[in-house]
This record gives C-alpha cells, structure tokens and sequence, in this order.
C-alpha cells in the first residue's frame, strides 16, 4: 500500500497484466503519477501464460489492424531492450523465425502468393524481414518431414518473449517509479470527484482511470456503459525442458505453437476453448497437448513437462481489442481484449492510449476497429 502521501494519481490502471502494466509504464514514462492496482498478484490471468508466441498476421487482405501488428512487432525489440536496461531484468525477447508446414497443393500456391505479397507489405530491402516458400524436407531435423509433404514456409519476423520475465521487468520499473498495489481489487469509481473505491475499503483519487482487467473486464464496463462487448476464451499451454533447442525457430502446426525460449525451455500451447466449466489445468488437455505437438515436431518426445498453465483470455465480440474512453464517461478508459495477440501489441496500445490522455497525436495510430465506437452500439 503506497504512504498517504501517494494516494492521489493522475492515473489509476485497474489490472495487473501485459495491457495493464505497458499503459502504467508509459504513462510514467509521459510524467504521469501512476498506481497499478491488482486484486491478486501480476501475471494471476491470462497475461501469466507460458507461450510468448511473437507472430505476424499472413500478408494478406492488408488492412490497418495487420499493419498496426507489423509495427508494433517491428518496435517490440527495441522496447523490450530498453526496459531490459533499465531494470536488468531480461524479458527473453528473440527473433526466432516461424515455420508453417504446407500440406496440400492448393496451401502451395497460396503461400507462394503471400510470399510475394510480403515483399511490400513487409518491405524486406528495409526491414530484412522475409517470407519464404521452402521445398519438401528443408528443416526436417525439426519440424517432421511427414508434417509438410509440399514443403514450409519460413519466415523472419516472428519472435518471442518470456511473459512472466516481461512482466516482472515492466512492474519493477513501476514498483520504482510508481505505486503498484497487489491484493487490491476495484470496486468503483466516481467520477465527478474522482474517488476510487477498492476491495480492501482503501479510497484512491484518480484524474483519470483505466480498467485493464481482461476478461472480468466485460462485466465492469457492461456496468458502466449498460453493453457487454466480449466474452473470455480458456487456453492451457506447457512448458518443456528443451536443452540443445534453443536456436530453433517456432512452429505453427495442427493449430499449436511450439516456441523454444532461449532459457532451455520449450512452450507447447495453446488451446482455445469458448465454453468451459473451470480456469483449472484440464490434465486430458495436457495429454492431448503433448500428443499433438510429438506428432510434427519428434524432437519434444520424452521431454520432462515443467509446468502447466490454463488461463481465460479476453475476446471482444468483435474480436479486435478495445482501447480508449468509453462512451458515457469523462475519465474512464479502457484497454482489453488483446486475445492471443495481446503481448506483441501491448506496448504500443500503450503509446496510444497514453497519447490520448495527454492529447497528443501517436506515432502509430489505433487502427479503426480498436476504437470504442467500434465496439459499443449508438446510444438511443
């Protein structure tokens, strides 16, 4: 709990996961008073996953919500390199490459189109980002021959990043630099005197503040605004031991990823479920995860399992992520639904909703769709 003294902010963010934390960072970073407040620990949602999957959408059927991913990847390492030296906390951040397998003809043809779309979507000569159609057997020592009968795609701008690493670099700056409360749940917020009401019967003031809770993010804006706009979705991932793998790039197949982590790690995952009775680790999931991915990828056969994980992941309806003032109110804002992207975009959302609040124009703009006159229906 912060001293009396630091108990009034300029900006409260409600959650304590990757949008939270990234729009706290940098609203310290514009000179803000900031407090974080998480009513369990960092990472307890779906933000303290295992995957860290990095991954561009297709260059294909380009439009202002792909090429907003595509910069905000493109920044990412530089982000996570700054935040790295600042706080000596080493976030995991690699440029891995992907590897898609091709196993029709029709799959073929289509990637050998999209390969010669990235040449302008992903502006190779500038950024060396290539998009490459490889034949039958290249990489077979990782990703199964048997998996990939027309051959792979291989390309250079996935990444990936160790979430539970970054988000202990991202609270640490905030912890040094701000207030950041755990344990601390939100109750409401008044905004004509600008009191916030927690969980633990604290009262906070706030100029302004952001509900970046995930999927119980829904519920509190249907509060606000009358309208439920998202749903939350339940994924499971694991965690490997992968010594000697390192170097290899990650492997989208059969609908799973298979990230190697540059600490001997390997993150198999994740699952998509809409309906589901618990948050709990399913055990025949865990099966059904390690099954699938030995099946492409021989090399994780016998591999110790380290830890499982199962989260709810936020969904707007209308799929895309939700960022900025709601609509009724002043000062509340929101940032959520990121869904399985949410790690490669999150610190740019920041920039922009933090830009919003102080009034100045982003480097990158939101696209359209992540607006909230996207997502709520006109008030009547």
């Amino acid at each position: 709990m912060p001293p009396a003294s630091f108990k009034s902010y300029d900006l409260i963010v409600v959650g304590g996961g990757i949008f939270g934390l990234s729009i706290a960072y940098r609203a310290l970073k514009a000179g803000m008073s900031v407090a974080v407040l998480e009513k369990d620990r960092i990472g307890a949602g779906a933000s303290g996953g295992l995957l860290g999957a990095l991954m561009p959408h297709m260059p294909a059927r380009w439009n202002p919500k792909k090429e907003f991913q595509f910069q905000s990847l493109l920044r990412l390492e530089g982000f996570a390199r700054q935040l790295e030296k600042e706080t000596g906390i080493a976030t995991g951040y690699g440029r891995c490459g992907r590897i898609l397998p091709l196993t029709t003809q029709d799959k073929l043809d289509h990637h050998k189109e999209r390969s010669e779309e990235a040449l302008e979507r992903w502006h190779p000569e500038t950024t060396g980002f290539t998009y490459e159609v490889e034949k039958p057997g290249n990489r077979s020592d990782w990703l199964s021959a048997e998996a990939a009968p027309f051959g792979i795609v291989y390309e250079t701008l996935a990444a990936r990043i160790a979430p539970r690493a970054y988000l202990k670099a991202l609270a640490t700056y905030i912890r040094e630099n701000g207030a950041l409360i755990e344990g601390c749940g939100f109750e409401r917020y008044d905004e004509a005197a600008g009191r916030l009401a927690t969980s633990t019967g604290m009262t906070l003031t706030a100029e302004r503040i952001v509900l970046a809770t995930g999927p119980q993010s829904f519920a509190q804006i249907e509060g606000i605004t009358g309208q439920m706009i998202g749903r939350g979705e339940k994924g499971q991932a694991l965690l490997l031991e992968g010594a000697g793998l390192e170097l290899q790039p990650a492997i989208y197949c059969d609908g799973l990823y298979v990230v190697p982590h540059d600490d001997g790690t390997i993150a198999v995952g994740s699952t998509s479920d809409r309906h589901f009775e618990t948050a709990a680790v399913d055990p025949v999931r865990t099966e059904e995860l390690i099954r699938r991915a030995t099946s492409f990828c021989p090399q994780l056969e016998g591999r110790e399992v380290l830890t499982v994980w199962a989260g709810i992941r936020p969904r707007c309806n209308k799929r895309d992520a939700l960022v900025g003032r709601l609509p009724g109110t002043d000062r509340v804002y929101a940032a959520t639904g990121g869904f399985k992207i949410s790690y490669g975009i999150a610190h740019l959302i920041a920039d922009c909703l933090v830009a919003e609040l102080i009034g100045e124009a982003p480097e990158v703009h939101l696209p359209p769709s992540y607006h909230p006159a996207f997502h709520f229906a006109p008030s009547r």
